[in-house]
């Protein structure tokens, strides 16, 4: 136990010997020093203080002001598939024209590692030279095709681009010297929330109270056509039959929402809705999907946008409800309706137009797509809307104060961390269950192991769990890369905001630090990795088609052991230099590629952890043993576990070797001890423990209770006594008393 303070004095010793950076990256002064203006600004020499809101800071050539440089993620909050900011630095000059922009810093899995940098710079570079004033905000696609499976991380990083241009230009006044002067904005209307009765869907249809959308197979392979060199392959199916028929209503409007959901759904959409929150209802046929697969994988509808002037709303599996039919008796069957409510704090008026804006993406490659937009406008019919308010006379309306804010800045004074806390309480709650579950397993361990066929099947359940929702879906693998985060963050100035951005993770993490406490690094190896769950499936096929395994010999086992505490350090010791090299190193990791991206990577990325995986069916958890930093990682403060779980026997390990030869990653020692910092809790051990077929010391309480039944027994029988020899001195081989012959073997 000695060596744990040791390993504390040396980190310690090497945080406080790492040179102190700047604070937690969060706005555009703490990345001035990455930027040289004249790069993102052609002409420019100088950039002012960051001021204002939006915030953003002057640019200068010489003594003239040319334009001002912003960050999308101070503005917005630019939260991409990661569940973290993307940084992207952009200049807009006098007249709103976007003459620069460079990505600066992102979490985004896909784009640190699987695709290439230039792809992400081309990308961004697409919207240098627009008008943020005088082009349409909606209706563009992502200026190029861009990696299969990137789709969230570019439509995040174009829409924040163009939507805090837009907020910058008008609050600084651009694009308007010499221009007239704008005319007063009509007072604006609201819904009439007490009309009464229903529709027919012809009469909803007839009047606009929903809108179509069209799209034939020629339409389509047009639009694409136009793209030019770049385009797709055209669609080879009749160009006169259906792409997609899409439809969409504001069913949060009284008479609309009772024709199309029924009475009882409106009412009860009614007590969903908070204040100023609205719904619509989105529904289509056809070949092509409007739902996509991108909200299975990763809770998000990329195909689908509302958008309003600079308000762009991307919907996730929380804002949606699944239907089967319409209420309205002479509407159509629809294979695919949903419900979407608007999320609270979006800016959005219910009784101005608005579209929604249809993604059709298609392969141009292996891994890359190419995308196209059509827009479906709306608005609610003038007969459901309350009259226009009276204009104020000019001389009696008040002039607006310059500190004030506007509403749409007010809605964003919630910190994002915690929208997004509120956004993901149904994942919360399922990961919640999932804990209170393992933690059950492990306090009433004693009970479970004695019934060992709900003990092998609850574990299996559990690590489906893990690999399926907790991976896969949920995206919750902890990673070394969080350590060295955290190790950073104390480093460079610690703020809780960063953490709290991924609820999943934060609470996993909280878990599996107080599990140290109890269970060392088990509950996380054992139970909670997603890549080690599929290590142990792939392990128990293998076994299953009688693949051979491969016994480590002790002597090489115990050698192979220290590789992933060296590998931790020498990350450790890069993040303290410079974290990006570490994130880039810590790809020794697979979790990346198996679990967040779901294998859908450049070949050598696939390669490599398929051949660990191949590595695992011949030695179980091959990677778990030998090379994982995070196990290494773990298994350092796991040394200071205040309880030992584990039961074992005197003759464990002499003369006993059934729980070592069997326990699946060989963490106990030929002497019987069980190794904590090895040891991945599958609670094996502790089955063979209370196992009187296999335990030779519960075997031979058995036979004890057998023989004192039947001496008991009014008719005695011959009970087999423990047979004695110089290779056997313990006695624990028995013969059966009717052949005299040694029992089989025991089961395995």
């Amino acid at each position: 136990m000695r060596i744990f303070p040791r390993v504390l004095v040396l980190l310690a010793w090497l945080i406080a010997a790492a040179p102190i950076g700047a604070q937690a990256q969060t706005g555009l002064a703490s990345f001035l020093d990455q930027i040289r203006i004249d790069e993102i600004f052609p002409g420019a020499d100088r950039v002012g203080e960051v001021e204002g809101k939006p915030p953003a800071a002057p640019v200068f050539a010489g003594q003239e002001l040319v334009g001002y440089l912003f960050l999308n993620s101070e503005i917005l909050g630019a939260i991409g598939y990661s569940g973290k900011p993307i940084h992207v630095a952009v200049a807009i000059d006098l007249e709103g024209t976007i003459v620069g922009a460079r990505l600066l810093a992102h979490s985004e899995p896909i784009v640190l590692i699987g695709i290439p940098e230039k792809r992400m710079t081309e990308f961004i570079q697409g919207y240098v030279g627009r008008n943020v004033l005088t082009e349409p905000l909606v209706g563009r696609a992502p200026p190029v095709d861009i990696v299969s499976g990137a789709t969230v991380t570019v439509l995040v990083i174009g829409d924040t681009i163009t939507r805090a241009a837009v907020r910058v230009a008008r609050a600084r006044g651009l694009g308007t010297a010499g221009a007239a002067p704008a005319p007063e904005a009509a007072p604006r209307r609201g819904i009439d929330m007490t009309r009464e009765g229903t529709q027919s869907w012809e009469e909803l249809v007839g009047d606009g109270s929903v809108r179509r959308l069209h799209l034939t197979v020629g339409e389509v392979n047009e639009a694409f056509a136009n793209l030019g060199p770049s385009a797709p392959p055209p669609d080879p199916a009749d160009p006169a039959s259906t792409f997609i028929d899409l439809y969409v209503a504001q069913v949060s409007v009284p008479v609309i929402g009772r024709s199309l959901l029924g009475r009882n759904h409106y009412e009860g959409l009614q007590r969903r809705l908070g204040e100023n929150q609205h719904a619509i209802l989105v529904m289509g046929t056809g070949p092509y999907s409007w739902r996509g697969s991108g909200y299975v994988r990763g809770g998000i509808f990329d195909r689908v946008e509302l958008q309003q002037d600079v308000t762009a709303v991307r919907f996730r599996d929380r804002d949606y409800r699944r239907l089967g039919r319409l209420a309205a008796p002479d509407a159509p069957q629809f294979p695919e309706i949903g419900l979407f409510v608007l999320p609270s704090g979006v800016e959005f008026e219910p009784a101005q137009a608005w579209q929604l804006q249809l993604l059709v993406q298609r392969a141009v490659g292996a891994l890359e797509k190419q995308f196209i937009t059509f827009a479906l406008p709306y608005q609610v019919p003038d007969k459901y809307l309350l009259p226009a308010p009276a204009a104020a006379p000019a001389a009696a309306r008040p002039a607006p104060a310059a500190a004030e804010p506007a509403p749409a800045e007010e809605a964003e004074v919630q910190p994002l961390w915690q929208r997004i806390w509120e956004d993901r309480v149904p994942d919360l709650a399922i990961l919640a269950v999932g804990l209170l579950l393992l933690t059950w397993i492990f306090f009433f361990q004693d009970w479970l192991v004695k019934r060992q066929r709900l003990q092998y099947w609850l574990r299996f359940a559990f690590l489906a769990w893990t690999l399926l929702w907790l991976g896969w879906y949920a995206l919750a693998q902890l990673s070394v890369v969080n350590v060295l985060t955290i190790t950073n963050a104390l480093i460079t100035g610690f703020s809780w905001d960063y953490f709290l951005m991924d609820p999943l993770l934060f609470v996993l993490w909280a878990a599996v630090a107080a599990s140290l406490l109890f269970w060392a690094r088990g509950a996380f190896c054992g139970w909670l990795c997603p890549f080690g769950a599929l290590q142990e499936f792939a392990n128990r096929l293998a076994r299953w088609a009688r693949i051979p395994q491969v016994t480590v010999p002790w002597w090489l086992h115990e050698r192979l052991w220290p590789i992933k505490y060296v590998i931790f350090l020498g990350l450790f010791g890069f993040a303290l230099y410079s974290l990006t090299i570490a994130e880039r190193l810590s790809e020794v990791e697979p979790f990346k590629t198996a679990i967040v991206l779901h294998f859908m990577r450049a070949w050598p990325f696939v390669a490599y952890a398929g051949l660990l995986l191949v590595v695992g069916l011949f030695i179980e958890r091959f990677f778990c043993r030998y090379i994982c930093p995070l196990g290494g990682a773990l298994a350092i403060p796991a040394r200071i576990r205040m309880f030992e779980w584990l039961k074992r026997y005197r003759e464990c390990g002499n003369p006993c070797q059934r729980c070592a030869n069997e326990c699946p990653v060989a963490s106990i020692h030929p002497d019987g001890r069980i190794n904590p910092n090895e040891c991945i809790y599958c609670m094996h051990c502790q089955l063979l423990y209370w196992d009187d077929q296999k335990c030779p010391v519960m075997i031979q309480k058995r036979l004890r209770r057998e023989r004192a039944a039947a001496l008991a027994s009014p008719r005695t029988s011959k009970v087999a006594e423990p047979a004695m020899s110089p290779a056997n001195p313990a006695g624990w081989e028995t013969r059966d008393p009717a052949t005299g012959s040694p029992p089989s073997p025991p089961r395995d």
